[in-house]
């Protein structure tokens, strides 16, 4: 099956990566883990985060491409290869995985959103920010640690009570 897939050299992207089993927590319980495959390939392709959170499942993550680059599928790849060389063989692997000697620790598929101007920049930033609200971790966007919201915050950007409780927060993103 082929995808269609929008590149845009220097273009910026919203995605979100899920683990295959959306029970586990390996994504926070290994987030050292994950932070050092992320920064290996930024390192290797280099890359701005706009944003990122990560949940125990899945995570969503903004970023910004060089000028002439568009190659964010193998950027997402190497992320998602170096982590899963990092943990332990953990996971249930699915004898289709197996024959292919694929680990089962990432969905196959990505969500990937091309961001058009600076208002969808905005509402995805705000929905990367508030996805720990909207999953019933915290009821601050502030006590969740596995955030760009706190470089935000530090920045000035953001205040540090941003969209409330998740009452306040609900009626706001229309939850």
């Amino acid at each position: 099956m082929q995808y269609r897939r929008s590149f845009a050299p220097g273009g910026c992207y919203f995605f979100t990566l899920a683990l295959q089993d959306r029970k586990q927590d390996w994504l926070v319980r290994y987030i050292d883990s994950l932070r050092q495959a992320v920064k290996a390939v930024k390192q290797k392709h280099p890359f701005e985060i706009v944003a990122v959170c990560v949940l125990p499942d899945h995570m969503h993550l903004l970023i910004r491409l060089p000028e002439n680059d568009s190659s964010y599928p193998m950027r997402l790849r190497m992320i998602k290869a170096g982590f899963s060389r990092a943990l332990p063989k953990i996971e249930a692997v699915s004898a289709a995985r197996q024959r292919k000697n694929e680990r089962g620790i990432w969905q196959r598929r990505y969500w990937e959103h091309q961001i058009r101007d600076e208002r969808d920049l905005n509402a995805h930033i705000d929905y990367i920010h508030f996805n720990p609200v909207k999953h019933g971790y915290v009821t601050r966007v502030a006590d969740w640690p596995y955030s760009s919201f706190h470089r935000y915050v530090e920045q000035g950007i953001l205040p540090e009570d941003w969209a409330g409780d998740s009452a306040d927060a609900d009626d706001r993103f229309g939850e």
